[in-house]
C-alpha cells in the first residue's frame, strides 16, 4: 500500500509530481504518478523510452507532439507513444492534474541530453 502522505514528491517550475506505483514501491511492471501543472506552467520538451498514458483529473492542458496540438480537459485521456518528443502546458486559469502510467523502467531525455531514469517511476 502506498499512502499519499508517504509518496515521494518532486517539483520544479510550477510542476509537481507525486510518485505512487513503481518497482521501488512494490510494482514490478507498472509505474504510476500524479502530475500537476500550475496555470502557465510548461514541461520541457522531452521524450520517453516507453509510452505514457495521461488521464486528466482536473483542469485543461495542451499536449504538443507529432506536429499536432491536443487540448485535453477533465475526463479525457491521451497516450503518448514511446520515443515521441512532446511537451505539456497549462494555458488555463486553473491547475491541471492527471494520473500518468507507463511500463516500469522508463527513461527520459531532454534536448540533446543522455537518457536518464525518471525519479518518480523507479
Amino acid at each position: 500500500m502506498i499512502r499519499g502522505a508517504e509518496a515521494p514528491r518532486f517539483g520544479q517550475d510550477g510542476t509537481q509530481v507525486v510518485g505512487y506505483a513503481s518497482p521501488r514501491r512494490g510494482s514490478e511492471s507498472v509505474s504510476a504518478w500524479k502530475v500537476a501543472l500550475d496555470p502557465g506552467a510548461v514541461s520541457p520538451r522531452h521524450e520517453l523510452t516507453h509510452g505514457e498514458v495521461f488521464i486528466v483529473l482536473d483542469g485543461n492542458a495542451r499536449f504538443d507532439f507529432e506536429g499536432r496540438c491536443h487540448q485535453l480537459a477533465a475526463g479525457d485521456a491521451i497516450c503518448v507513444p514511446p520515443r515521441t518528443w512532446f511537451a505539456v502546458s497549462n494555458d488555463g486559469p486553473e491547475p491541471f492534474t492527471a494520473i500518468c502510467c507507463m511500463d516500469a523502467g522508463g527513461r527520459a531525455r531532454i534536448a540533446d541530453g543522455e537518457p536518464f531514469p525518471i525519479p518518480w517511476a523507479q
